[in-house]
């Protein structure tokens, strides 16, 4: 008598088990990004946006409506600048730059707590590479900071950055704070320019389109100069001095720095 009523007690607490087991919550943000990237697809909730239905209303309620849409498709992998140019266009400079901002915050907040919720457990074991290893910790440390310069970067991806950040240590604060701080720069030369769209020849769009082609310079040399800094560490922690490090490396000086390289990120993560 007691085995029978012990059996049907132990399955529904095997089942809430499995169903919230670490991979189990993982398969269901991949079933739910990938539904909601087939919706966007399919059904273009973005036409909302950019043909202007949510500007026809109250100042207030229109730039809730847009904020919501706006999250909702930046987390399904719709480009931010795209979104950023139709709130200036449907909203001006300022009311525009308020409604993107508080739809950047949407999104980041909605992936962030997806990829928290669903997707934290299951990926964590999994970084056990060591580049992996040393963007967990940078982000886990130094999230505010870290964030901040990938919002200021122009061409890091939104979503992924999210996602990215959710399966780090990050806490909340740091992760929006920085997301919205670390955006306005980018985002109010998009909306500048969306409001703007109509006059391309005004001073406000040539500042606002040359701060955005300043911007992705900026950020492609950020780039090349952080990636040659890790060179040049990686070198001379192998023994190469350091002009040579700066040259074209022969096949089997490649294969030696790429050996020093991985034992000296293996050290760090050690």
């Amino acid at each position: 008598m007691s085995l029978s009523v012990a059996q049907p007690a132990g399955f529904p607490a095997r089942l809430a088990q499995t169903l919230l087991s670490p991979w189990s919550r993982f398969g269901l943000l991949i079933v739910l990004l990938a539904t909601a990237a087939t919706l966007v697809l399919v059904f273009e909730p973005q036409r909302l946006i950019t043909d202007g239905g949510i500007a026809q209303l109250s100042g207030a309620l229109a730039v809730l409506l847009f904020a919501a849409a706006y999250g909702t498709c930046t987390t399904a992998f719709l480009p931010r600048p795209f979104l950023n140019l139709a709130a200036g266009a449907l909203f001006g400079a300022q009311l525009g730059l308020g409604a993107a901002l508080a739809g950047t915050a949407v999104g980041a907040g909605i992936s962030f707590g997806m990829g928290r919720l669903l997707g934290q457990d299951a990926l964590r074991p999994l970084l056990k590479h060591k580049l992996l290893t040393k963007a967990d910790r940078q982000l886990s440390r130094h999230g505010f900071r870290t964030m901040l310069i990938m919002r200021l970067l122009p061409g890091i991806p939104f979503a992924g950055s999210n996602f990215t950040a959710a399966v780090s240590r990050m806490s909340w604060p740091a992760f929006l704070s920085a997301t919205i701080l670390g955006s306005i720069p980018n985002t109010a030369a998009y909306v500048v320019a969306g409001s703007q769209a109509g006059t391309p020849n005004s001073p406000a769009f040539m500042v606002a389109f040359g701060f955005i082609a300043v911007s992705g310079v900026g950020g492609v040399v950020f780039a090349w100069r952080k990636r040659a800094k890790m060179r040049a560490a990686t070198a001379r922690a192998a023994g190469v001095p350091a002009d040579a490090a700066t040259e074209a490396p022969q096949p089997l000086d490649a294969q030696r720095v790429a050996a020093e390289e991985e034992k000296v990120l293996a050290a760090q993560a050690a």
